[in-house]
């Protein structure tokens, strides 16, 4: 008896062994996009020209979450679940994602980080902290740059100060999956569900344009700022990532173990733990 439940835990713990072998790393997977928690208050406001979607939930300080390119706000559901007992968070859709309109002017990050402003001037919010990912997080220091007197404090997760700071992400079957995925998800929710190929070709265009930053740029931001990554990360040079940290005065450089350019899906209670401990600790100058 005794040998045949030593054989029997032998067979669970070989069989839990080639399980855990055959489980992909998590900066290798692309978890699915969550839901948004019910908002307290939530519309479109007349932006620049367009129409933009936001939510806003909770009460307290107000933090923005700007999402990254052909995204949408849904991307955010974990981190407004953890954030929005203690602070005022705000989602929007970029002009021409999600829920948003568009029109005929190029894409630009400049456009959009006003788009930005545009709503914070609809809701009547003087200074806010912005949260942002990749494109959501270039806006954020877009933002630092042009109106630093509305920026209490950037959080920019996977950011470029330029087109050569973005790795070729041609054969990464996690970004590739996104773009698919992304493609479904403006179908069901946009205003013009037919044009995702000509969203994605103006994006695609921004995306091998702009930001044009250097040294000299970054150095002038006085906005408190973390420039974060992930260890992983399949779209952003690493190099790019401590360039930005090394000439952003007084920045912080966090790099999230584990974790690729979708972080805030593949573990977000190491996501938004970090974005709790830099809003509680990094200090409005």
């Amino acid at each position: 008896m005794h040998r045949l439940a030593a054989l029997l835990s032998c067979w669970i713990i070989a069989i839990s062994a080639n399980g855990a072998a055959a489980a992909e790393p998590q900066w290798l997977t692309l978890p699915e996009t969550p839901t948004l928690p019910d908002p307290a208050q939530s519309g479109v406001a007349p932006v620049n020209g367009i129409k933009i979607w936001y939510a806003s939930f909770g009460e307290g300080e107000p933090v923005i979450l700007l999402h990254g390119g052909l995204a949408n706000s849904n991307y955010w559901g974990h981190q407004v679940r953890a954030l929005q007992s203690g602070y005022r968070v705000i989602v929007m859709d970029s002009r021409g994602h999600g829920r948003s309109t568009r029109n005929e002017q190029d894409y630009g990050y400049d456009l959009m980080a006003d788009d930005v402003v545009g709503l914070m001037d609809f809701l009547k919010l003087p200074k806010a902290a912005i949260v942002g990912w990749s494109d959501g997080a270039i806006l954020g220091l877009d933002i630092a740059q042009r109106h630093p007197e509305r920026l209490s404090k950037v959080f920019a997760f996977a950011a470029n100060s330029d087109p050569s700071g973005v790795a070729d992400i041609g054969n990464s079957p996690v970004f590739n999956g996104y773009i698919a995925r992304a493609g479904k998800e403006y179908e069901a929710m946009s205003p013009t569900p037919s044009e995702y190929k000509a969203f994605l070709a103006q994006i695609t265009k921004m995306w091998g344009t702009q930001p044009n930053w250097t040294d000299d740029d970054l150095q002038k931001i006085a906005t408190p700022v973390w420039i974060v990554d992930g260890d992983h990360d399949e779209a952003i040079k690493r190099e790019n990532t401590e360039f930005l940290a090394a000439n952003i005065p007084g920045s912080g450089l966090l790099l999230q173990p584990e974790v690729s350019h979708f972080s805030f899906l593949q573990d977000p209670e190491q996501f938004s733990a970090d974005v709790l401990h830099f809003l509680a600790h990094v200090k409005e100058k």
